[in-house]
């Protein structure tokens, strides 16, 4: 017998039991649907972790005070401060650094426009925008002659100037954070939220030297950012800001670092290695019911074996082969499984559809991951349908005609 006609002989019995063929394949509809929605999320989630990392700029360094330490697992930035707008300049020398930023931070309430507002106010210096690949929507940054006046100048974030100024024009007007008036002369553009759930726009920038010398009265820095020319320069100028502040805090060869240098692309790596490691295990949990709807599909085959055998009888009599016999029922058991995966590949983009619509998690679909699914549920198809397609072919035709 020709494939064509089992396939066709496979597909009309089991159009003959729908409801039972249906329940039959409801385990595969399910495990490749899960299968893809899962992968669909986790790999969502990679996209939106490497997205939200490189929000923070373009090959960037960040040098925070403190050793990082491993305690009990958990890995700790020490609390002292060390950094200082000294060290700001001497870094200035390295070479392959294509712009620098101190980052000094402090807190407090907004009051202007229609009330107030309380956020975070970083100290920062104009190449702040320039690492961070963040532009204005309108006015303008605050210059380096401000930095050297600690000017009370300030740039605001979107959601600030939304929450204080909803119906006008932001751009010169006075504000104050806590007790200090400063004025508005640009505001952000919008960014949303970060990989962690934070706005990135409810944020105020203000001089570095005005936050240590009018709001904070401490001559540390919390912070340094480091955007190098290139990627490929980004190993090389870490090692350099490394001696240079090593220098720089006066340590000799014994000591450790009092300092945490922080890489882009290492932090980017292990974010999302821990996505995909992440992705694997929901994919493999989800994959657990492709075998359990194997297991229904071996299980409803034995029963067709059952029913069918004066079939089987009257087949063999009429000269179909051993090999005929079990081809037909693998084939029965793969186009089951074929049905189900196609049903649940596209169930799946209804799931995936209503999560990112209702839900409003990122996704995105790999067409990969469905074919691979796909092919998993004809395998599973092959294996779970063998043993009942021997077992019919290897049937004794002559007790087979005889079975009531």
């Amino acid at each position: 017998m020709r494939v064509v006609s089992l396939i066709k002989t496979a597909s009309k019995s089991i159009l003959r039991n729908r409801v039972r063929s249906l329940l039959t394949m409801l385990g595969i509809i399910i495990g490749v649907a899960s299968v893809i929605v899962m992968v669909a999320i986790g790999e969502g989630a990679q996209q939106e972790i490497r997205e939200q990392i490189e929000s923070m700029g373009t090959n960037v360094l960040m040098v925070f005070p403190g050793s990082l330490n491993t305690r009990g697992g958990v890995r700790q930035t020490g609390a002292r401060r060390v950094l200082t707008l000294t060290d700001i300049e001497r870094l200035s020398t390295v070479q392959g650094i294509a712009a620098i930023s101190p980052v000094a931070r402090a807190s407090g309430r907004i009051i202007g426009g229609i009330g107030n507002w309380h956020t975070s106010a970083l100290g920062v210096t104009p190449d702040y925008l320039t690492i961070r690949n963040w532009s204005l929507s309108d006015g303008e940054m605050f210059t380096q002659r401000d930095i050297q006046t600690a000017a009370k100048s300030v740039v605001i974030g979107k959601t600030a100037a939304d929450e204080l100024f909803p119906s006008q024009d932001p751009i010169g007007a006075t504000i104050r954070i806590g007790s200090l008036p400063v004025k508005i002369t640009g505001v952000l553009a919008a960014r949303g939220q970060n990989a962690m759930g934070q706005d990135q726009d409810d944020v105020v920038l203000l001089p570095v030297t005005t936050v240590m010398r009018r709001m904070s009265g401490s001559r540390f820095i919390d912070q340094i950012m480091i955007s190098t020319v290139s990627m490929d320069l980004i190993s090389r100028v870490e090692t350099e800001v490394e001696a240079v502040l090593r220098t720089s805090q006066r340590l000799s060869p014994a000591d450790e670092n009092n300092f945490t240098i922080r890489n882009q692309s290492e932090m980017m790596e292990r974010a999302t290695e821990t996505a995909r490691v992440m992705t694997a295990l929901l994919g493999a949990i989800a994959g657990i019911s492709l075998l359990v709807g194997g297991i229904g599909i071996m299980n409803i085959m034995l029963v067709s074996v059952t029913e069918r055998t004066r079939e089987i009888g009257i087949r063999m009599a009429v000269g179909a082969r051993e090999g005929d016999i079990l081809l037909q029922f693998l084939i029965e058991s793969i186009v089951l499984s074929i049905m189900g995966g196609a049903i649940g590949a596209g169930l799946s983009f209804l799931l995936i559809w209503l999560t990112s619509e209702f839900i409003g998690l990122a996704t995105v679909i790999d067409p990969a991951i469905i074919f691979i699914s796909l092919g998993f549920s004809a395998v599973v198809g092959v294996f779970f349908g063998f043993y009942p397609a021997r077992k019919a072919a290897r049937l004794n035709p002559i007790e087979a005609l005889r079975f009531e």
